[in-house]
C-alpha cells in the first residue's frame, strides 16, 4: 500500500477507534451518571438507548448518503457533529439534556462510521489489500472497545464528564488529520439518482421503532411492545412498496439477493446480540452478585480485547489460507464454546476460572468481525458500497438491542428473589441466550460453504481458488477506486 493509503487507512482507524472507546467509557461511567444528576434508572436507561436509536434508526441513511453526496463529505461533517455533542454531553445538566446529546451522537456515528467504512472498500483493490486493511480496522474497533472499558474506569474516578471531554480531544486530532490524507474529490454524479425522501423517512422511522421496541420491551406492557413492533413492521412493508416503485431507490431491493450479504448480515446480527448480551450479564454478576468495582470488572474484561492483536496479526493469514467463510463459522463455534463454559457459573468462580471463556470470545471476535465486513461489502457495486457498509452495521446495531433485551428478559424471568442464589439462577439461564444465538449464526454461516463450493472455491476474497484481483474476471479489481470518492 502506498503511503497516502496508509495515511487514510490511520485516519479511518483512529475514527472507528473513536466511536469504540466512546460506547465502552460511557458503559463503565453509568453509575456516576446516575449518581450526579440524580437521574431514575428509566432516565438512565435511555442514556444508553438514544445512542443506539440513533445509530441504529439513521445507519442506512447515513450509508446512502455517503454513495450520493460524497464519503469523504460525509466523513468529515459527521465527525464535526460527534464532536460538538459530545461536548454538549459533558456539559449535561439534566438527564433530557444528556439523552439528546447521546441521540444525536449516535446520529453522527451512523453517517460517519459507513462512510469511513466505503472509503476503504472503494479505496483499497479487492484482494489481499483489501483484506488487509479491513482486518486492521476491525482490530481497532476492537481495541477501542475494550480500552474504553479500563479508560472509562479511570475517567469516571475522576468524574464523569471526562468520559465526553475525552472524545472532543481525540475527534479534533482526527478532524486535523482526515483533511491531509483523504484527499478531496468532485461531488458524485448523481444523474437519475433523486434523493429517495420517502424512502429514507420511512426505512428510517420503521428501524427507529422496530429498535425502540426491543429496547423497551422489558419495561413495558406486552401489548405497547406488539403495537410498536407490529408498526415498524408496517412501516418495512411501506419501504419495499416504495422502493419498487422508485426509480432512484434508497436501498436497490435486488441488493439482497446476494447470498454472501444476506448470509453476513443475519449472522453480525445474531453474533452482537450474543456478544453484547453476554457482557450485560458478565458485568452485573461481577458487580451485582461479586461487588467487583467498575475498573476491576474493566480491567477483568480486557482480555476481549486479545482480538485487537489477533485481528491484523492472524486472521489475514487464516483468511488467506481457509477463506473468509470458513473462518467465519471456525471464530462463530468457537464463541459458542466461550458462552458453553460460562454456563456451570458459580458464586464463588475465581478469575482463573473465567478467564479460558473470556478469552476465547476475544478470539472469536477476532475470527467474525473482520471476515463478516469483508463478505457483507464484498462484490457489491461501487455505488453501493456506502449501503452495504450501513445494512451490515444497522444489523450489528439492532443485533445488540435485540440481544441486550431478550437476555434481560430471561434473567428478570429466571430471577426469583434478591439471594445470591437467586441471582445466580438468573444469570445461568439468560446465559443460554448468547449461546443459542452464536450457535444459530454459526448455523446461517455454514450454510454458504456448499455454495461457494458449487461455484468456485475457498473464500472470494484472498481465499484459495479467489479470483485474483485485476484479472479481468467477474469481480476483478483492476486498480484502486478513488480514495476520497
Amino acid at each position: 500500500m502506498t503511503g497516502r493509503a496508509w495515511g487514510v487507512l490511520f485516519v479511518l482507524c483512529g475514527a472507528i477507534f473513536l466511536e469504540g472507546i466512546d460506547v465502552a467509557m460511557l458503559n463503565v461511567a453509568m453509575p456516576a451518571i446516575r449518581e450526579d444528576l440524580d437521574l431514575p434508572t428509566g432516565t438512565l436507561q435511555w442514556v444508553m438507548s438514544a445512542y443506539v436509536l440513533g445509530y441504529g434508526g439513521f445507519m442506512l441513511l447515513g450509508g446512502r448518503a455517503a454513495d450520493l453526496f460524497g464519503r469523504r463529505r460525509m466523513f468529515v461533517l459527521w465527525l464535526v457533529v460527534f464532536l460538538l455533542f459530545s461536548g454538549l454531553g459533558g456539559l449535561a445538566t439534566e438527564g433530557w439534556m444528556l439523552i439528546v446529546a447521546r441521540f444525536v451522537t449516535g446520529i453522527a456515528a451512523a453517517f460517519m462510521t459507513p462512510a469511513g467504512l466505503s472509503i476503504i472498500t472503494t479505496g483499497f483493490p479487492e484482494g489481499p489489500q483489501r483484506n488487509k486493511a479491513l482486518l486492521v480496522y476491525a482490530g481497532t474497533a476492537a481495541g477501542g472497545f475494550s480500552i474504553g472499558l479500563v479508560v472509562g474506569g479511570l475517567l469516571s474516578a475522576i468524574d464523569w464528564r471526562w468520559v465526553f471531554f475525552a472524545p472532543v480531544i481525540l475527534s479534533f486530532g482526527i478532524l486535523v488529520a482526515a483533511l491531509a490524507p483523504i484527499p478531496a474529490s468532485p461531488r458524485p454524479d448523481r444523474t437519475g439518482q433523486g434523493v429517495d425522501l420517502a424512502g429514507a423517512v420511512t426505512v428510517t422511522a420503521g428501524i427507529l421503532l422496530l429498535v425502540f421496541g426491543v429496547e423497551r420491551a422489558t419495561h413495558a406492557p406486552a401489548r405497547w411492545t406488539v403495537v410498536t413492533i407490529g408498526a415498524a413492521l408496517l412501516l418495512f412493508l411501506a419501504f419495499v412498496v416504495i422502493e419498487r416503485a422508485s426509480t432512484s431507490p434508497l436501498v436497490r431491493l435486488g441488493i439482497f439477493r446476494s447470498g454472501s450479504l444476506v448470509r453476513a448480515n443475519v449472522s453480525g446480527l445474531l453474533f452482537a446480540a450474543g456478544f453484547f448480551g453476554f457482557q450485560f450479564i458478565a458485568v452485573l454478576y461481577l458487580q451485582e452478585l461479586r461487588g467487583w468495582s467498575p475498573l476491576q470488572t474493566s480491567l477483568a474484561l480486557i482480555v476481549i480485547g486479545v482480538d485487537a492483536v489477533l485481528s491484523p496479526l492472524l486472521t489475514p493469514r487464516l483468511v488467506a489460507r481457509f477463506g473468509n467463510a470458513r473462518v467465519i463459522v471456525v471464530g462463530l463455534f468457537v464463541a459458542s464454546l466461550s458462552y458453553a463454559l460460562f454456563l456451570p457459573l458459580a458464586a464463588d468462580w475465581t478469575y482463573a476460572a473465567m478467564f479460558p471463556g473470556l478469552l476465547l470470545l476475544g478470539v472469536a471476535f477476532s475470527l467474525v468481525y473482520g471476515p463478516l465486513t469483508i463478505v457483507a461489502t464484498d462484490k457489491i457495486a461501487e455505488e453501493e458500497q456506502g449501503v452495504a457498509g450501513g445494512l451490515l452495521y444497522t444489523s450489528f446495531q439492532f443485533g445488540a438491542a435485540l440481544g441486550l433485551s431478550a437476555v434481560a428478559a430471561v434473567n428478570v424471568a429466571a430471577t426469583d428473589g434478591t439471594s445470591p442464589a437467586a441471582l445466580l439462577d438468573g444469570y445461568r439461564a439468560a446465559l443460554v441466550v448468547p449461546l443459542a444465538a452464536a450457535l444459530i449464526a454459526a448455523a446461517v454461516s455454514a450454510s454458504g460453504l456448499r455454495t461457494r463450493r458449487a461455484g468456485v472455491p475457498g473464500s472470494p476474497i484472498g481465499g484459495p481458488g479467489a479470483v485474483p484481483a485485476g484479472s479481468g474476471a467477474p469481480g476483478g479489481v483492476e486498480q484502486p477506486a478513488g480514495l476520497g470518492s
